[in-house]
């Protein structure tokens, strides 16, 4: 029993990482209806630049603040200069645009940060000593800082759910999202909207990717690349257009590869089951609960009329 429950603990920890990844997502696809894979590699830069900050004396918890308010800048020119113009010609512009992104940050962070390949030490602003835990019943441990980050998470969902719902500004994305032209005639100010969306994205990767970097004790080149695919899934698996969603989804994937990577103690199960086996896994529910609801678990249902 103790250890059904370390396996579950330790999948929430994992799944708020893809859940805080896939709400940057989700915040593009309700204001602007694109999905934008350069997410990871994005978030992975401005980490670089909080690890830089920080190196300089500046306390960790400011540094990455910082990294996020600069990423919220970056987000937003990056829509203003690159998305808006691509969005103009073809949905598939955008797309080619943020796979160009993708490697442009990628290969930009190991330009600038010396050591960026291998791993640079990146510490977390949640207690980790050996000591900092809560025991459980049956023996299992909750760290204080995976229970940081779920909290983290948990905030930042119940800020953007009230974003969406309840002020103008989440009305106006959401129907940006949905028809540009119909919400510009209505006196929707799209590109302020649209801006916004990139901008947001790009500061609340920048919170998740520090987050893996502190669990990690490191940040590196390929830090994002495997929490990106599954925040993907999640985002998908909960609905692109749903925060909650997108928590669910994440903290559904987190704990489904905890139990198919840890559960099975028959040899056959240590032999074959791995981390590979567990992201297959995860990937056969989302097709499965795709194939039941397309628009994902929490998503939205359009309906069209003709």
């Amino acid at each position: 029993m103790g250890d059904i429950l370390q396996y579950f603990l330790n999948g929430l920890a994992r799944g708020s990482i893809y859940s805080l990844v896939a709400l940057g997502l989700v915040v593009i696809y309700q204001g602007t209806g694109h999905l934008n894979f350069a997410q990871g590699e994005m978030s992975l830069f401005a980490t670089f630049g909080a690890w830089w900050i920080n190196d300089h004396g500046v306390p960790l918890w400011l540094s990455i603040l910082l990294a996020a308010s600069f990423a919220f800048v970056g987000g937003g020119a990056i829509e203003f200069g690159l998305i808006r113009p691509a969005a103009k010609k073809s949905p598939f512009a955008v797309v080619v645009v943020t796979i160009g992104l993708f490697q442009a940050f990628n290969s930009l962070s190991g330009l600038l940060f010396k050591g960026a390949a291998t791993g640079l030490s990146f510490g977390t602003i949640f207690p980790n000593k050996p000591k900092d835990f809560f025991r459980l019943p049956g023996g299992a441990v909750w760290r204080y800082e995976n229970i940081g980050v779920l909290v983290t998470v948990l905030i930042i969902t119940a800020l953007l759910f009230l974003l969406f719902r309840k002020t103008k500004v989440g009305l106006a994305m959401r129907m940006v999202a949905n028809n540009a032209d119909s919400a510009k005639l209505s006196g929707v100010p799209t590109n302020k909207v649209l801006m916004l969306s990139w901008a947001l994205s790009a500061a609340i990767g920048t919170i998740g990717c520090a987050l893996v970097a502190g669990i990690n004790t490191n940040v590196s080149l390929g830090t994002m690349f495997g929490v990106f695919l599954l925040a993907s899934a999640a985002a998908i698996l909960g609905g692109l257009d749903s925060p909650l969603g997108a928590v669910v989804g994440g903290l559904s994937l987190g704990v489904i590869e905890s139990f198919v990577t840890n559960y099975p103690k028959d040899w056959w199960a240590s032999t074959y089951i791995g981390a590979d086996t567990a992201t297959a896994a995860a990937f056969v529910i989302i097709l499965v609960v795709l194939l039941a609801r397309p628009s994902g678990l929490f998503g939205s249902t359009h309906v069209e009329r003709v």
